[in-house]
């Protein structure tokens, strides 16, 4: 008989890249399946056409917030499915798994209904890569065994950036929903500085992101700069990350695009650090952080708007020739 079968993860951009695995293992021990996959309104692009997922749900939390949930919990119910598993650890998605019908739930036993699941894997920040811990919840189903996260950019998507894809060029996405997390816009100049007049550079974020990517561009006056934030989807940034020299992201979802499609990465850690799990998983990746020990860091998980202790000596204190290494790193002599 078909499984039916809804994957939770409803957080950010990067949080549902790293619940990929979990498609891909559900997918490979049950290749006949009907897999769903729930995320929160603005993430779903990522999911065009993807080969194993059956449907994705999608919640808008921003309006009509509970009222969009109720018709969620609806829908989920008529759905009926035979296992939900929820990645994350909030009372809503907890509900929504407990009330959803399946004879099988599976959840962290963080979640404030955990109690409620009918299998509950504990949530540890011991330093493993949050897709192992992500892995964990159907392990006693799938048995062991690694999967990397996956996106598809289809063939539309890769003919899109075509007229960017030629010759030698590096992409940077120097953004980041949090300060801290985010490498000072002088030090990207100074980056963009080091890169050869002959390649090309491709600035990448969201809309949002438009005056920061120009304001580097500005003062770094390469002549082949481009500023593309804000100008492809999610899955066309991905597209043109595959064929870069390089990826240069900070600690952020643009970091996860290129893992999720095996592109080289360099990824640079200011506030948080790799330990806590969420580090680059491209065969070729490196993580550049400050090499002397600080004791302010980290200073949190997920980062803040600005450097609790005024300084921001994590960002600062990078030295340029730690990424400048990996400029000439994919080049051909």
């Amino acid at each position: 008989m078909t499984k039916k079968i809804l994957v939770i993860q409803t957080a950010s951009i990067g949080d549902v890249i790293l619940a990929t695995p979990v498609v891909e293992k559900l997918h490979q021990y049950y290749p006949g399946s009907c897999i769903d996959l729930l995320v929160k309104k603005g993430n779903e692009s990522l999911f065009t056409a993807h080969p194993f997922l059956h449907e994705v749900l999608v919640w808008d939390k921003r309006s009509h917030s509970t009222t969009n949930f109720v018709r969620l919990m609806r829908r989920v119910r008529r759905n009926k499915y035979s296992l939900v598993v929820n990645l994350q650890r909030f009372f809503k998605t907890g509900l929504l798994t407990a009330l959803s019908g399946a004879p099988m739930t599976i959840g962290f036993d963080k979640n404030p209904l955990s109690f409620l699941f009918t299998r509950k894997i504990a949530h540890t920040l011991d330093g493993i890569h949050e897709i192992y811990r992500n892995l964990l919840l159907v392990e006693e189903i799938t048995g062991k065994g690694a999967c990397m996260p996956r996106l598809y950019p289809s063939a539309a998507d890769a003919a899109h950036v075509t007229p960017f894809n030629t010759g030698i060029y590096y992409t940077l996405s120097p953004a980041s929903l949090w300060f801290t997390k985010q490498y000072p816009v002088e030090k990207w100049v100074e980056l963009i500085r080091q890169i050869p007049v002959g390649s090309a550079v491709y600035l990448l974020g969201a809309g949002n992101d438009q005056d920061l990517c120009a304001a580097i561009i500005e003062q770094a006056a390469h002549p082949r700069a481009v500023n593309l934030a804000g100008k492809l989807t999610f899955l066309q940034s991905a597209a043109l990350m595959q064929h870069a020299a390089m990826n240069f992201t900070n600690d952020s979802a643009p970091m996860h695009l290129a893992s999720a499609v095996n592109a080289p990465v360099t990824a640079i850690y200011c506030s948080t650090i790799p330990g806590f799990g969420f580090g680059p998983l491209s065969d070729d990746s490196v993580v550049v952080e400050i090499d002397h020990p600080l004791a302010c860091r980290p200073c949190g998980l997920h980062g803040y708007t600005i450097c609790p202790e005024k300084h921001f000596r994590c960002g600062y204190e990078i030295r340029n020739e730690q990424l400048t290494s990996r400029l000439l790193h994919n080049i051909n002599p």
